[in-house]
């Protein structure tokens, strides 16, 4: 019957407003999150505000997809472990996209309210650091460096350096398939091995690709992310402390998966 849906036999539109578009995505909450603090109002806080929201946000879903298509690897569902990795890559490309709106804002706007933000920085974002940690960057002296760690959020952290990250169950799977994981030296020969058999590693080749885009993405980002930092600040120290476009420049080289890059030396 028109209207009635197949799997639940609903009449969809005949509820009476017992849910609402508003309600289920709990509108009203999200959008009374972009308060502004610059006093006299900046117009352009709103847009920083509501970017960087944005990015969290996204970064949440990040940490949704990316910890599922580790689990999945592990479990040896490597179609679906594929399907969800080209969804972040997708995500991914959003967010570096994403930074040519924050350079809509010029220098000049941007200072009439960056003050107002010390010591705030993007620096203390902990779901960034999840998804690095994630990733395989795991790097515990974070957990020193950062400022007002809440126990939920230094929970979180310490929780994802404990558990494995998607380049261990990476090489869980080559070791699951009969290939030599010892060492770094080891991996690298069996990805050689990979690589030169595709027809007998498609499965590992291809979740290697793409392995190798979400590095190559992420690297893409913060590539991109100091180049705003610098347009908008030139080398001004960060509102958090740190050193700005300097420190983040020296991350830009930072790589998930170095046997991946490496094995291109070996083709």
């Amino acid at each position: 019957m028109a209207g009635e849906s197949v799997s639940t036999g609903r009449r969809f539109g005949e509820e009476g407003g017992l849910l609402t578009y508003g309600s289920y995505l709990r509108l009203p909450g999200l959008l009374a999150q972009q308060v502004p603090q610059v006093v006299p109002p900046a117009h352009d806080e709103l847009l920083f505000i509501t970017v960087h929201q944005a990015y969290e946000l996204w970064f949440k879903q990040l940490l949704h997809e990316l910890t599922a298509v580790r689990d999945l690897i592990t479990d040896r569902q490597l179609w679906k472990a594929r399907q969800l990795l080209n969804r972040a890559h997708v995500i991914e490309r959003l967010l570096v996209s994403q930074i040519d709106v924050l350079e809509t804002m010029t220098p000049q706007d941007f200072l009439e309210f960056r003050s107002a933000l010390a010591p705030a920085s993007g620096f203390q974002s902990v779901q960034f650091r999840e998804l690095e940690f994630l990733s395989g960057a795991k790097d515990p002296g974070f957990l020193a460096r950062f400022r007002s760690l809440t126990d939920v959020e230094l929970a979180r952290l310490e929780r994802r350096l404990a558990e494995p990250s998607l380049w261990d169950a990476f090489v869980a799977l080559l070791a699951a398939r009969g290939l030599p994981v010892g060492d770094d030296a080891e991996i690298l020969d069996s990805l050689v091995l990979v690589a030169s058999d595709r027809a007998g590693h498609d499965e590992e080749w291809q979740l290697a690709e793409d392995l190798l885009t979400h590095d190559e993405l992420a690297a893409l980002w913060r590539a991109r992310h100091v180049q705003m930092v610098e347009r908008q600040i030139g080398t001004k120290s960060g509102t958090g402390g740190s050193t700005g476009a300097p420190y983040l420049h020296r991350r830009v080289p930072m790589r998930y998966y170095p046997l991946l890059w490496q094995l291109r030396d070996r083709l």
